[in-house]
């Protein structure tokens, strides 16, 4: 029997909504990795939980974060947890785990951070430059002796940092380093530069690897210590990566935390009532990433779920692993949309849980790729 115009008109109009709707279904997934401290204690336990629940709910020990995510931002000791992710090991896979690169920060720390007094009349301590930045070279150098650069990662990467020359931020991001070299910088030194605290560390001068380019920074903490807003509007703005990006209500975010870099409200004010100078700069930072935070989730607010804070409520004191479980285990705080904020009933580690959840009930994740962000898999599903 043969099917009248009509039915077939009903019939290619059903096949596109329900395209359309498989196509919405399909989010890009954002991971941000917040500066501060120099432990990475609440990132680095978010990370590894999440890399966890990764592999239970795909049944998949090889599965990484990077394979979840299509683009991954960090700032300070959230960049160099971002880069290590994220970076090529020469066959598309990222040369760390989530563990691996937490032991490293956590074993290496003395040496990442080490102190050195500086000054002859008046005394002070510093980090030493030269430490630093052979723990970060050895970091992100491969076995066969190439040094990374911005372009060598598995996914887009974003890491800002504030330079002195221009007196603005200055952001590294592999999608201009893949559209010029004047634009590709070696990874170690995009963490040095992003992690350039100015009261601890000298500015650091880098310079693209055709020369061309040339920034003298400073902490990417003083301009976007919570990098979330920021590789937010980079993907909504990146059509060659993300084409088919419209607005927020094709993502899904996950921002981390690192703990409070201020002290508790005893201790930012003086005998005499005034507020600390000591505590002046973590104020600032913390501000910083808590207006980010309020920001994104005004943002969100009509697609709730799509946005996730991942913070420590308390003062970390103690051994790496018990604090990382302090924080697992604490419930989750949530910003308002007009305001506040709420203790949830949910812990950190169940909110991961859930969003891990959804991530890899969202689609097939997209195999490592350096020129595309939205590849298919390798087996071509």
């Amino acid at each position: 029997m043969e099917i009248s115009k009509v039915t077939l008109e009903i019939f290619s109009k059903l096949e596109k909504q329900w395209l359309s709707r498989s196509e919405g279904s399909k989010k890009t997934r954002v991971l941000s990795i917040d500066g501060g401290g120099t432990t990475c204690i609440p990132s680095g336990a978010a990370l590894i939980h999440l890399e966890d629940q990764i592999q239970v709910k795909t049944g998949d020990s090889k599965s990484r974060i990077v394979d979840f995510f299509d683009i991954i931002a960090g700032t300070g000791i959230g960049a160099l947890l971002a880069a290590m992710l994220n970076a090529d090991d020469g066959n598309g896979r990222p040369r760390f785990t989530a563990r691996e690169a937490v032991k490293f920060i956590s074993d290496r720390n003395t040496e990442l951070y080490k102190v050195k007094n500086v000054g002859v009349l008046h005394r002070r301590q510093m980090f030493s430059s030269k430490s630093m930045e052979k723990v970060l070279k050895e970091a992100l150098t491969r076995d066969d002796g190439k040094v990374l650069t911005l372009k060598d990662t598995c996914k887009p990467l974003i890491i800002p940092c504030y330079d002195l020359n221009s007196s603005a931020p200055f952001v590294f991001s592999r999608a201009d380093a893949s559209e010029s070299a004047s634009y590709n910088f070696d990874l170690w030194k995009v963490c040095r530069a992003t992690s350039s605290d100015p009261s601890m560390l000298n500015p650091f001068h880098l310079t693209s690897v055709d020369g061309k380019t040339s920034c003298f920074a400073v902490d990417g903490g003083l301009v976007m210590n919570n990098p979330s807003a920021a590789v937010v509007t980079h993907v909504l703005h990146n059509k060659r990566d993300f084409p088919s990006l419209t607005g927020v209500d094709d993502l899904l975010v996950l921002s981390l935390g690192n703990g409070s870099l201020s002290n508790s409200p005893q201790q930012k004010v003086s005998g005499s009532g005034y507020c600390r100078n000591q505590c002046v700069v973590g104020i600032v930072l913390d501000g910083a990433s808590e207006t980010v935070d309020q920001m994104l989730c005004n943002a969100f607010c009509l697609n709730h779920a799509d946005y996730v804070r991942i913070q420590a409520n308390g003062y970390l004191n103690g051994g790496v692993e018990p604090m990382m479980e302090k924080v697992l285990n604490e419930r989750g705080v949530e910003s308002l949309p007009l305001g506040g904020k709420r203790l949830m009933t949910e812990t950190n580690g169940q909110r991961i849980e859930s969003f891990v959840q959804r991530l890899v009930g969202i689609s097939l994740p997209p195999s490592p790729c350096k020129y595309t962000a939205v590849s298919q898999h390798v087996d071509g599903r």
